[in-house]
């Protein structure tokens, strides 16, 4: 009995909204690997002071849309559509290089979320080629239905709510935002999934942002991985 309580209840959240990189996904750094690459074919010499000054405000913004990223740091929209296209070209050849692996227990987690009733979708700030890639490199084509990366919601990435509430529109799971759980390892998950009115804002410490930065931009909870998802969720609403 007490079992199915708890299952009804992780009903009551109908649609799990997950990052990928750092929250379903350990990619190593490639993140970082790939931006010094994009930065170098636009004249930023390794080692240098404005290489690491770049370098800083790339793991600070850990979660945004990698355009956005370099629109901020090289303030020019060719230079930056230049950079964003060696960024995913660098990162797509690490990927197919086999650098990545999935978040140990992070399939599972999704599995047994999708088994109990509840409609997960899988985001990325990255590029839709990029997020092609990392789906076929981990043999998780058919894990979700529906991925979002941010021109599938208009082209603005993280912290905007846009592609929560893509998610939320597109599925069609649940008729309340405070129904929808955004998961993420960034402060800029945690702000996407406060915008965009999520019951359940939770943050995971196996990626960029450590508790105190993600309970500072709001997050409801804090686990050790994704892992711990769907125990959560059994008794948020108990």
């Amino acid at each position: 009995m007490v079992r199915k309580v708890r299952e009804s209840n992780m009903r009551r959240c109908g649609l799990v909204v997950l990052d990928m990189a750092g929250t379903t996904v350990a990619d190593g750094g490639l993140v970082e690997q790939a931006f010094s690459a994009a930065a170098r074919e636009l004249g930023v010499e390794p080692g240098s002071a404005d290489h690491a000054e770049k370098l800083d405000y790339v793991r600070a913004t850990m979660g945004e849309s990698k355009i956005s990223v370099f629109r901020h740091l090289f303030g020019d929209e060719a230079l930056a559509q230049q950079g964003n296209v060696a960024f995913e070209k660098a990162y797509g050849e690490l990927v197919d290089g086999g650098r990545i692996a999935p978040i140990p227990g992070a399939r599972e987690a999704v599995e047994e979320l999708k088994s109990a009733g509840l409609a997960v979708v899988l985001t990325t700030g990255f590029a839709r080629v990029t997020q092609d890639a990392i789906l076929d490199a981990l043999g998780w084509r058919d894990l979700v239905g529906l991925t979002l990366c941010p021109a599938d919601a208009g082209g603005r990435g993280r912290p905007y709510p846009d592609m929560v509430l893509s998610a939320f529109l597109r599925t069609g799971a649940v008729d309340d935002v405070r129904q929808i759980a955004v998961v993420g390892d960034t402060a800029y998950d945690m702000k996407s999934g406060v915008r965009a009115g999520a019951g359940v804002v939770a943050g995971v410490l196996t990626g960029a942002h450590d508790a105190e930065a993600l309970r500072g931009a709001g997050a409801t909870h804090v686990l050790g991985s994704v892992a711990e998802l769907p125990s959560l969720l059994r008794g948020v609403d108990e």
